[in-house]
């Protein structure tokens, strides 16, 4: 275990020594109550961050993302997003099962944002025959897309639309983090293209659990009865807090090493590195399911896909000796 190589997922980091010693020094308070110190300086923080007057700290990106559409959506309305987005391929249908609201979504080539292609098909209010479209969805990174960093343009050409139609943005911020280190825009333009924003501390960031839902104060407002609905009212999180705001001072920046760790892992397994946006490398065309199997075999596992792909990410876990052990075990095998 101690040689294993995990490139699943860039959730499977753990926390660092120095992140455990900020946990394990945390002051804390009941968050419910609105007394936990850590978790008022995280809120206030990341709303900052984006751009946005409140934030409310929940325990999942999931939690996250459907809070965030509710408070954008009426029951019986409708979110449009796209096809392979992770809002309606990988959160169990819980816009419909638990608030009420409709999906619809819109095929794109390769998972890049297209504001006239969304705007097409946005349904309009006041036609008592067609479900109105409330909000749209955005993710940034796109995760079934590989990592791919969305055209700012197309995200300022949409919001600047939606603010005439009456129509909100949502963003599944989850690897946002990763969207601003790559392409150089700063986190409060991206935040300042959304109404409400997810943004996932878990992922790139490498906190053991939590996300962060910013907006305006009125929505975060009622985001937390919704927080609380949905059993995430949590108490002395503290401890959780000081992992994020410890993941803010020193995990960012540092997730252009694992960009490049992930360039030189497509390089070397002979895949386009201009298909590698962030930190994802996706092997297309192989036969997944005995890839997967024969790699963890000799103590590297890969995410699969579907039949035919299989993901590969880099993470604060995977250091240069880690991707020359991936490539020794992937190369032969592809």
């Amino acid at each position: 275990m101690a040689d294993l190589v995990d490139l699943r997922s860039d959730t499977v980091t753990k926390p660092t020594a120095a992140m455990r010693r900020a946990m394990a020094e945390a002051e804390v308070g009941d968050d419910v109550y609105g007394e936990d110190p850590l978790v008022n300086a995280l809120e206030e923080r990341v709303a900052a961050m984006f751009g946005h007057e409140a934030a409310v700290f929940v325990p999942s990106g999931t939690m996250g993302n459907q809070i965030g559409m509710r408070l954008v959506c009426q029951p019986g309305q409708e979110v449009l997003g796209d096809a392979e987005a992770h809002v309606v391929t990988y959160e169990m249908g819980a816009a419909a099962a638990v608030f009420g609201l409709s999906t619809r979504t819109v095929v794109s080539e390769g998972g890049v944002l297209s504001a006239d292609q969304l705007i097409s098909q946005v349904r309009p209010f006041g036609n008592w025959h067609l479900t109105p479209t409330a909000a749209v969805a955005v993710e940034n990174t796109h995760n079934r897309a590989g990592g791919l960093v969305q055209p700012l343009e197309e995200l300022e050409k949409l919001f600047a639309w939606s603010r005439d139609a009456g129509v909100s943005v949502h963003l599944d911020g989850a690897r946002i983090w990763n969207a601003a280190v790559a392409s150089g825009v700063p986190l409060d333009t991206y935040g300042r293209l959304a109404d409400t924003a997810s943004v996932c501390l878990s992922k790139g960031l490498g906190a053991p659990v939590g996300s962060v839902l910013v907006a305006s104060a009125d929505r975060i407002a009622e985001a937390r009865l919704w927080r609380k609905r949905l059993g995430g009212g949590m108490r002395q999180v503290g401890v959780l807090a000081a992992a994020g705001l410890h993941a803010l001072d020193h995990h960012v920046d540092r997730l252009a090493d694992d960009h490049s760790r992930a360039t030189q892992l497509a390089e070397r397994l002979g895949v386009d590195p201009a298909t590698v946006h962030t930190n994802m490398v996706v092997l297309d065309g192989v036969a997944a399911p005995m890839l997967a199997a024969a790699a963890k075999g000799e103590g590297v596992l890969v995410s699969e896909v579907s039949a035919t792909r299989v993901r590969l990410l880099t993470h604060l876990d995977v250091d240069d000796a880690a991707v020359d052990r991936a490539v020794e075990v992937l190369a032969p095998l592809l």
